[in-house]
């Protein structure tokens, strides 16, 4: 299916009169009709209520009112709140769970003039690097179906490069909103921690890493998007207020290259070699390139700081999972599992592990303005395994694909993914572009310059 009109587009033709948000709204319905039974990207449709919606913009458009998301159709995570809605997170536990009110970010896309048209899927809890649960299996890849998104954001990520919306509204806790854009070639972004308020919602697992994350098909739509979701709100009391955007030049700014993210961790040689073409592209395109590896504490690993995810799901899930381990998909049961055996000091070294990490992080960003390196070490990988069996030509451990997002989420700094370019069966590639806390709009600014550089290796970025 061809990609949808761009949000950006959208807005303005709405807010002009030369369209409206009802039709907008019902281009994105029969879209989501005619491809979302192939993807399962889409678990639950809001058709009389995003059209109803979409009337209620008509006529504030028609009021005077200047909304920025003008009748844009928006898929929600089905791990985040939209008022009066089934929101199950996935799971069993929570099949028949209608939320008593929006999320605050929900709140503010329909302030904004945007149209939610139904609930994107997740893993359970959002916590597996694939798109699948115990109530509505799995997400495919919108170029083959043989294939993950990955996940947790795989139905959002799905969504968006299936063409049957053009924005999602995703979370990312350790990466659940870059690395399945980066497979299925959309934007992703993990503003800074606190950037978009977060909750009412369900309790998080991944407690002060997790975020709110816009996915969109360009770098346009994803600064769009984001800037009618940020800002503080006093009902969360971790948000905060970002830097205002920069007038440097980006040629002025130093972006370190590391092709592994400092980490010794193999990389498949079509996502090197695709990742190195796209900052060739960066440095013709007159970026300052520095070959930079961040220094991270001795022992850091996804898997040193994974306890911290396991004790989460214990605390919260625990007495569940005793009670009946049938009701979890196994792979989130074994998590739980883990996380009940796990001692206070385990935890707690996870914790300190994960302070250190944003300081070094911190530190790195004193001698350069952003950093970039690969979103992932694989193109995508058969649904039916959790992750591919061999990265660089060694046998590798499920999380492998995942080892690139992580420590950006302990950092508590932004990223956004970009597709570069492609790689095998010419497979999407993404190139992950960080910068220090708080200059969300820093990273946002050079990814359109980034864009627009890779309009060869990505044709259509930005169309």
């Amino acid at each position: 299916m061809t990609s949808f009109p761009r949000a950006t587009a959208i807005a303005a033709a709405v807010r002009a009169g030369a369209t409206s948000a009802r039709a907008a709204t019902e281009a994105s319905l029969a879209r989501i009709d005619a491809g979302n039974p192939a993807l399962n990207a889409l678990v639950a449709v809001h058709r009389q209520e995003a059209l109803a919606q979409a009337d209620a913009v008509d006529r504030r458009v028609g009021a005077g009112e200047a909304l920025p998301l003008a009748g844009v159709p928006v898929a929600v995570k089905d791990t985040l709140w939209v008022a009066g809605q089934r929101v199950t997170q996935g799971s069993r536990l929570f099949a028949d769970f209608h939320a008593p009110a929006d999320a605050i970010a929900v709140e503010r896309l329909r302030a904004a003039g945007a149209v939610v048209v139904g609930m994107a899927n997740s893993s359970e809890f959002a916590c597996k690097g694939v798109t699948t649960n115990p109530l509505f299996g799995p997400t495919r890849h919108p170029m083959d179906p043989s294939l993950t998104p990955g996940g947790s954001s795989g139905g959002p990520a799905a969504a968006v490069a299936g063409g049957l919306v053009p924005l999602a509204l995703g979370t990312d806790a350790g990466g659940s909103s870059r690395r399945p854009p980066a497979h299925v070639g959309a934007v992703g972004f993990k503003p800074s921690f606190g950037a978009i308020p977060y909750g009412p919602g369900f309790a998080e697992p991944f407690v002060g890493l997790a975020v709110m994350a816009p996915i969109a098909a360009d770098v346009a739509d994803t600064a769009l998007m984001f800037e009618a979701l940020a800002g503080p709100d006093p009902r969360d009391p971790d948000s905060v207020a970002v830097a205002a955007g920069e007038d440097r030049p980006p040629e002025t700014l130093t972006v370190a290259y590391s092709p592994r993210f400092g980490l010794d961790a193999p990389v498949d040689d079509d996502v090197r070699d695709a990742v190195e073409r796209a900052v060739e592209a960066l440095a013709r395109a007159g970026a300052r390139i520095v070959r930079r590896d961040p220094v991270w504490p001795a022992g850091v690993t996804e898997t040193a700081l994974m306890p911290l995810q396991h004790a989460g799901l214990a605390a919260l899930y625990g007495d569940a999972f005793r009670r009946d381990p049938a009701l979890f998909d196994p792979d989130i049961a074994a998590q739980i599992e883990r996380g009940l055996s796990l001692s206070g000091a385990e935890v707690a070294a996870a914790q300190i592990l994960g302070a250190e990490v944003a300081r070094a992080l911190a530190g790195f960003f004193a001698d350069a303005d952003l950093l970039v390196g690969p979103t992932t070490p694989c193109v995508a990988w058969p649904l039916d395994r959790l992750g591919p069996e061999r990265i660089g030509g060694q046998p590798v451990p499920p999380r492998a694909h995942a080892v690139f997002t992580p420590l950006i989420n302990h950092a508590k700094a932004p990223a956004l993914s970009l597709p570069c370019g492609r790689g095998r069966d010419r497979l999407p590639v993404g190139l992950q572009i960080a910068g220090p806390r708080g200059l969300d709009r820093r990273v946002l600014r050079f990814a359109a310059v980034a864009e627009r550089a890779f309009a060869e290796l990505w044709p259509g970025a930005g169309s």
